[in-house]
């Protein structure tokens, strides 16, 4: 499973105890569990540490976190010359945003940002529509790549984004080609900076609070949840209920609602970490629960 972070997994800003609680009840079911986000790597030191993620990709893309027996290593996509050149840009374009368009004011996690700069918006002030699209686009004319986050208007250098991280850091981490392999992965997220996500898994769930972006949103979840935030993490410890899951989700295809999500389970060979998963259109199965519970061996490697 691939996750965000704010708002997604977190609720004002804190991962709640049950919603914690399911992460670790996830990694012992034996899911590969990898949060992808656009806060900085700094910010995600601590919680590479203490979460039971393989890794976290921070800075949309560019550096991830692997958490070795309890030491934390970093690995880039960019080399040491170029994120200091592309660092002494981005700041350029930071002290513009911040003299073009009134009241915005830096992320206040700015200080652990190595790749990409990140301009408050509704963490700890509010923005409007109108200056966030100011400076999304004060940040493209600089030549930056910018997005919007639930919290953040993130920008950056480079090829990387959300999508590409997590393909980035499925190969280098798993070994893995993660387009070929999609069917066997799950992404849940909540905001505009989750669409490239929601493009390309086909078992996309968005976090009710997705709802606030919805007219924004050209790629949509597949599925959107129930509870707010991190509120309906515990049952995810099923692996079948991220793909077909008990009325709690609302399937959405492409821009309506469709039809609320059956409480049965359909039945698929695909696995994922000894569980079973499903990922095809066939009958659903009548064993209920107990078809949610069962093992499979993992695939072969």
């Amino acid at each position: 499973m691939f996750t965000d972070i704010d708002d997604t997994l977190t609720s004002d800003g804190a991962i709640t105890p049950d919603a914690l609680a399911a992460l670790h009840g996830l990694s012992a079911a034996g899911l590969t569990v990898i949060a992808v986000t656009g806060r900085p790597v700094g910010w995600s030191e601590p919680f590479a540490l203490s979460w039971p993620l393989r890794a976290i990709v921070a800075e949309n893309g560019a550096v991830a976190l692997l958490n070795q027996r309890g030491k934390l290593s970093k690995i880039y996509q960019q080399d040491e010359h170029r994120r200091a050149t592309n660092f002494a840009r981005l700041q350029r374009a930071a002290a513009r945003v911040l003299q073009e368009v009134p009241g915005t004011m830096l992320a206040r996690d700015s200080a652990g940002r190595e790749t990409d700069i990140a301009i408050d918006h509704s963490e700890f002030t509010h923005l409007s529509e109108a200056q966030i699209e100011q400076v999304v686009a004060v940040m493209q004319d600089e030549g930056l790549n910018a997005t919007v986050s639930s919290i953040h208007i993130n920008g950056w250098i480079g090829e990387h984004d959300k999508w590409q991280g997590a393909c980035w850091i499925a190969r280098e981490l798993l070994g893995i080609d993660l387009p070929a392999d999609i069917d066997r992965w799950v992404y849940v997220g909540d905001s505009t900076n989750d669409q490239r996500m929601f493009e390309h898994f086909p078992h996309s769930v968005g976090v009710a609070n997705i709802r606030r972006f919805e007219e924004q949103l050209r790629f949509k979840p597949r599925y959107v949840t129930a509870g707010e935030r991190g509120a309906d993490l515990p049952k995810w410890r099923s692996a079948c209920w991220l793909i077909t899951p008990p009325t709690a989700l609302t399937e959405v295809w492409p821009n309506r609602v469709v039809r609320s999500a059956s409480s049965r389970v359909r039945r698929c060979p695909a696995r994922t970490g000894g569980i079973a998963l499903t990922t095809c259109r066939s009958a659903p199965c009548r064993s209920g629960a107990a078809h949610r519970r069962r093992r499979v061996a993992p695939s072969p490697s």
